[in-house]
């Protein structure tokens, strides 16, 4: 035969069909349908072929049907004319006694997707919904949303909807299963399939005995049902009790969502709940596929949000594995560290010492960042860990290490004096700009406490000119200015030699304009400089966030079993952020356009009551500096021993829509302790109605409140 993609190719076959010594033989004939089908699967044009191959579906061997059938739907858009030939012979194998047969034929007449042949396969469709064999009915009853798809304007027949319900009773479960999925999509402008108490009993005590998909799809339907009482919900809750600790991750957490949205008012309920799955996720962490293993990691950190010691016991099942791909190690540190405790902090900073020393430059640094969040908790031990590891006098170690001691000793500040010690001799070892920076930030503010800090910046200056990083540069100007407020004998000579050079022969324009402005800012007196240059050292209303607070389940439970977890790749499960960034990954709040005092007051008046909601009594004197960290304005406040004690607020909210600009919204607040209870009445009202925006402004503030509460405690 020809070479595959000439037109002799078409040709040889077109002869071969045509052949009555070829279409005699059952056997040649099959090969040499099969040899069309190939030259079709290798992109090869054979679309001429169609009437011969039409010619060819009318024959009692399945296996050729199926082959034919596979052409003759991939082509039918092409020779619409054409396809009429072939309807005959379908509606003619409607009626073969043989049931897969006539499944067969049912299929093949919805998938050629020809809107002038919907007369001819409406009665065919009908008649297959009332087979007596079970594989007709199933194809059957997604040829009538196959239908549906080819005239979605298309007035709805009743008559068929009301079919399709009543076949959600036949004994067949994937039948049931099919009616579901079909009724979604014929009724999809009527907001789908409708379910009331009879059938949401029937799919759950049928659910049993549908397949894994099956199951999923059934519960999800379920979300949109809500018990009429108590009694029926906690029926409910009972008949799903085995599919909670389903061995299958796809229907626990297809049940776990039902969970949720069957008890929002029930916080207890759902907490139980997430007790009951960590067994299921626990295995699904051990999976072969990675996939899956990535997917149960990142949702045991949505369940740790509301039970941070969930999974304490287990915390040796994120041990990482040495053939594990750097993506999923670098998730089971996120976990690790939400699971130190004083009972296994010790083995868990061994542990993750271990893969400090990764052959993967991105899971050696995860790993040391790790450490030093647990540093905010246990900062002695982690520095003992940290400062080992500068002793290896590896490029990126280095590097990653220096940076996690900055960022330790800006939450931790007592640890300062043991930070400084180390840092001297490990500049050699710093290659990258981001380390330098850090070097040079920490020389610049605790200078004095650094017995060669000036001989070390002095090498800097020296190399300036041949600095290639314009924040290396930047960081240098701000270090040498700290240390020549603090020691100026040994500074000032290279203080002069690098403004001098960044003012007249450095082209970079930021750089220049900042060396200007220290410059002009000297002239004006050592105390007018250092009012300007010598900052805060740490920021101690960090401490208002740092802990580990348990989240309501409403926070997050919109997010279970969706893709949003598993994008929350750049967001670490750290303790010093809680409560802001990682509640509502999109949401953005915003400080500006300010609001005054009678702004508020007209707008509060003017806004309907939105939402309300009660937290526990939190400390007064810490609130302000907490708003202000997750950019919430408080406005007006009554002194803290003042009953009531109340507390206007507000936001902007800014969150951008997939291909839209963002959108934005402005958020009023009150906060209302009467002195009755341990409780703290939120009320929000909102300007520009957003459900959304008002949903992850409130999880921002009550996991705010929450942690001031437990500060309090």
């Amino acid at each position: 035969m020809p070479y595959h993609g000439t037109e002799d190719t078409v040709r040889e076959l077109r002869r071969a069909l045509s052949n009555p010594n070829v279409q005699s033989d059952q056997l040649r004939y099959r090969n040499t349908i099969l040899k069309v089908i190939r030259a079709m699967s290798q992109g090869v044009d054979v679309s001429g072929l169609f009437s011969e191959m039409v010619k060819a579906c009318a024959t009692v061997d399945i296996v050729q049907k199926k082959l034919v059938y596979i052409f003759l739907c991939s082509y039918a858009t092409l020779n619409p004319e054409l396809s009429l030939l072939v309807i005959n012979t379908l509606r003619k194998d409607c009626q073969d006694p043989n049931p897969m047969v006539r499944s067969l034929a049912l299929r093949n007449m919805t998938n050629l997707r020809l809107p002038s042949l919907v007369e001819y396969v409406e009665q065919p469709l009908t008649a297959g919904l009332r087979d007596r064999a079970a594989c007709v009915r199933r194809v059957a009853v997604l040829g009538l949303a196959k239908l549906h798809n080819l005239q979605p304007n298309s007035d709805i027949d009743a008559a068929v909807v009301n079919e399709l319900y009543g076949l959600l009773r036949d004994p067949d479960p994937v039948v049931m299963v099919n009616c579901l999925r079909a009724l979604e999509e014929i009724l999809k402008q009527e907001g789908g399939v409708a379910i009331n108490k009879p059938i949401t009993h029937h799919l759950l005590n049928r659910l049993k005995d549908t397949d894994v998909w099956g199951q999923c799809e059934v519960l999800r339907i379920l979300q949109r049902y809500q018990p009429q009482s108590e009694d029926e919900l906690f029926d409910i809750l009972s008949l799903l009790d085995a599919s909670l600790v389903s061995p299958h991750l796809l229907v626990m957490a297809a049940t776990l969502n039902l969970f949720f949205s069957l008890c929002f008012t029930l916080p207890a309920v759902c907490l139980a709940a997430l007790e009951r799955v960590h067994v299921p996720l626990l295995a699904a962490c051990g999976s072969v596929s990675r996939e899956m293993r990535f997917t149960a990691l990142c949702h045991i950190q949505l369940l740790l949000r509301s039970l941070p010691g969930l999974m304490g016991v287990h915390y040796k099942r994120f041990f990482c594995g040495y053939a594990e791909p750097a993506y999923i190690k670098q998730r089971k540190m996120q976990v690790l560290v939400e699971l130190v405790n004083d009972e296994n902090v010790e083995i868990l900073l061994d542990e993750l010492k271990g893969y400090c020393t990764d052959v993967n430059t991105d899971t050696a640094q995860a790993a040391i960042s790790a450490l030093g969040r647990i540093g905010r908790s246990y900062s002695d031990r982690c520095l003992e860990v940290l400062i080992g590891l500068l002793t290896l006098k590896q490029k990126h170690i280095t590097s990653a290490v220096v940076q996690t001691m900055r960022d330790l000793i800006w939450v931790c500040p007592q640890c300062s004096h043991t930070v400084c010690l180390a840092l001297e001799g490990c500049e050699e070892a710093l290659q990258d700009s981001q380390g330098r920076q850090a070097l040079l930030w920490l020389l610049g503010v605790y200078g004095e406490q650094v017995a060669n800090a000036t001989y070390t910046l002095e090498v800097f200056v020296d190399g300036v000119s041949s600095e290639a990083s314009v924040g290396v540069k930047m960081e240098l100007l701000t270090a040498t200015m700290r240390l020549f407020l603090c020691r100026p004998a040994e500074t000032h000579d290279m203080l002069g030699r690098l403004l001098h050079y960044c003012i007249e022969e450095e082209a970079d324009m930021c750089i220049r304009d900042q060396a200007l402005l220290y410059y002009r800012l000297l002239h004006c007196g050592i105390e007018e400089t250092r009012k300007v240059i010598q900052g805060r050292r740490s920021d101690p209303s960090l401490g208002v966030l740092i802990g580990h607070p348990a989240e309501p389940v409403s926070n997050w439970a919109h997010m279970f079993n969706t893709l949003e977890p598993l994008r929350q790749v750049a967001v670490e499960m750290d303790p010093a952020i809680r409560g802001t960034t990682s509640v509502v990954i999109p949401l953005s709040l915003l400080l500006t356009p300010t609001v005054s005092p009678e702004e508020f007051e007209l707008l509060w008046l003017q806004q309907q009551w939105l939402q309300s909601s009660t937290i526990p009594q939190c400390s007064p004197q810490n609130l302000q500096a907490a708003m202000q960290l997750v950019n919430i304005q408080t406005l007006a406040f009554t002194p803290p021993n003042t009953l009531p004690w109340r507390v206007y607020l507000y936001s902007h909210t800014q969150y951008a829509c997939s291909g839209d600009t963002p959108h934005s919204t402005l958020i009023l607040g009150e906060l209302l302790y009467t002195g009755e209870g341990n409780q703290i009445k939120v009320t929000l009202k909102q300007q520009s109605r957003d459900d959304k925006a008002l949903k992850g402004f409130l999880s921002i503030l009550t996991a705010v409140l929450h942690t001031l509460s437990s500060e309090r405690d």
